[in-house]
């Protein structure tokens, strides 16, 4: 039996993105272990039947010992556990423990980056500064001689073999995490007076939620009616999250209803006739996937990530990005036809049954898997 370990940063996002994965590994014979930090999330993680163990790891952490003490941990969790392999899930466990694993000697790596960051998407000498210092961090921790980099967009996958950060032979594209395409099914649009435009993640700046606000500003001084909707919580170790107060204070202004975290996507789904994500960057974003499941119009930026999943004028929309007035138009012309909406939800459900069924995506991770084991053990 493979023993296979899975990193993440939050033990809710290994529910969230990678818990179907891990399910479907087992049902494969894998016995399945999962480090995460401490969270009220691990609770479920235990009730799946997994191994837990826990992590000193701290997505927003900055001080240089408390990071070290992370990766050391990481380092003798490999040593003790002795798996035959690990996927590393989203920058911090990737970096760590991509530099952990091979101090460590574990047979096999996955090193999947769902996103690049804040990091990423910043503008300025500092965030260029840290970029060039992380390309090279990240060189050490991609080095496994057997391992692979997991991307889930080609443009994020281009711009580290166009550094040399990894070889192309060492890389792979997988299109997200995949959806349930049975729980998020097509439902009919809302009819309603006034369409509901959502845009739901965390309340970030990089998410395009200023954009998304004065797109909603825009077009209730044309005299557009329409609902805009904001679905998340802000995130305040995150350097670009918008501040509670700024939230409250567009809601009681009335330029958004900002309705807070929300477990129960598909109900949010199913009452929205357009969902908008005019995201800065993004890995593969899996609201917007889980949007054309339901069969709902996408309004997003022609942005790595993000055009992934929608074909311009086919199942939804691409604007620029950072550009308020492009999105409002897009918003516009969604808003006035309906016709159009139901055309481009039923392109997208057709999508992704076709490329981002949860199914499909499990199935190529775990072949991945496969290449990867046979190596390692022989």
């Amino acid at each position: 039996m493979y023993r296979l370990l899975f990193v993440v940063n939050e033990a809710a996002f290994f529910l969230s993105h990678r818990l179907p994965l891990a399910q479907a590994a087992r049902q494969k014979g894998y016995e399945i272990h999962v480090a995460t930090p401490k969270s009220t999330a691990v609770k479920r993680i235990r009730q799946e039947g997994f191994s837990y163990h826990s992590i000193p790891l701290n997505r927003q952490g900055r001080n240089p010992w408390k990071e070290i003490e992370g990766m050391m941990a990481l380092y003798f969790l490999y040593r003790r556990l002795r798996p035959d392999l690990v996927h590393h899930v989203t920058l911090k466990p990737v970096l760590y423990g991509g530099i952990a694993a091979r101090l460590a000697c574990v047979p096999a790596v996955v090193n999947a980056l769902t996103g690049l960051g804040f990091v990423f998407t910043a503008q300025g000498m500092g965030a260029e500064t840290l970029r060039y210092f992380l390309n090279k961090i990240f060189r050490l921790a991609m080095g496994h001689c057997n391992s692979y980099v997991l991307f889930q967009n080609p443009d994020d996958r281009l711009l580290f073999i166009e550094a040399g950060t990894v070889p192309k032979e060492k890389t792979i594209l997988i299109k997200g995490s995949g959806v349930d395409i049975q729980t998020y099914s097509p439902q009919p649009e809302p009819v309603v007076d006034v369409p509901v435009v959502v845009l739901a993640s965390r309340m970030l700046w990089d998410k395009g939620v200023g954009e998304f606000v004065e797109a909603a500003r825009i077009l209730q001084t044309a005299g557009v009616k329409a609902r805009f909707v904001l679905v998340g919580d802000t995130d305040p170790g995150n350097p670009a999250a918008v501040p509670q107060s700024m939230l409250k204070e567009w809601r009681d202004q009335g330029t958004v209803e900002w309705w807070g975290y929300c477990d129960n996507m598909p109900a949010i789904l199913a009452g929205a006739n357009i969902i908008c994500l005019p995201s800065y960057r993004e890995g593969l974003p899996k609201v917007l996937i889980e949007a054309a499941a339901c069969g709902r119009p996408i309004v997003t930026t022609d942005m790595p990530g993000c055009r992934e999943i929608v074909r311009h004028g086919k199942n939804g929309l691409l604007v620029s990005v950072r550009d308020s007035k492009e999105l409002a138009q897009a918003l516009r012309t969604l808003i006035k036809d309906s016709e159009m909406r139901q055309r481009m939800g039923q392109e997208g459900r057709a999508l992704v049954v076709a490329e981002h069924s949860v199914d499909l995506i499990n199935m190529q991770t775990i072949n991945l898997y496969e290449k990867l084991l046979p190596k390692s053990l022989r």
